[in-house]
C-alpha cells in the first residue's frame, strides 16, 4: 500500500464515520475517532453488503456509503449495549 492508497483509505474512513455520526448520534467523534468507527464501519458494511448480496456501486462514492451504512450499524449496536 502506498502514501496515495493510505491517504484514500483514511478519508474514507473519517467521511464514513462523521456520516455514520451525524445519523445515528447528531454530531461526529473527532478526527481519530471518525477514522476508527469509519474503517471499523467499513468492514462491518463489507460484510454485511456481502452477505445480503447488495452491491453500493464501484469506486470512492460506492466505499463511502457502504463504509457508511456500516459505521451507522456498528454505532447502532454499540448503542444497545450501552444502555
Amino acid at each position: 500500500m502506498d502514501l496515495t492508497s493510505l491517504l484514500i483509505f483514511l478519508a474514507i474512513g473519517a467521511i464514513a464515520g462523521w456520516l455514520a455520526g451525524q445519523v445515528m448520534k447528531g454530531s461526529g467523534f473527532g478526527l481519530i475517532g471518525n477514522i476508527i468507527v469509519g474503517i471499523v464501519g467499513s468492514l462491518v458494511g463489507g460484510w454485511l453488503f456481502g452477505v445480503l448480496g447488495i452491491s453500493a456501486g464501484s469506486g470512492l462514492l460506492g466505499s463511502i456509503i457502504m463504509a457508511a451504512v456500516g459505521a451507522a450499524v456498528l454505532l447502532f449496536v454499540i448503542g444497545l449495549f450501552k444502555k
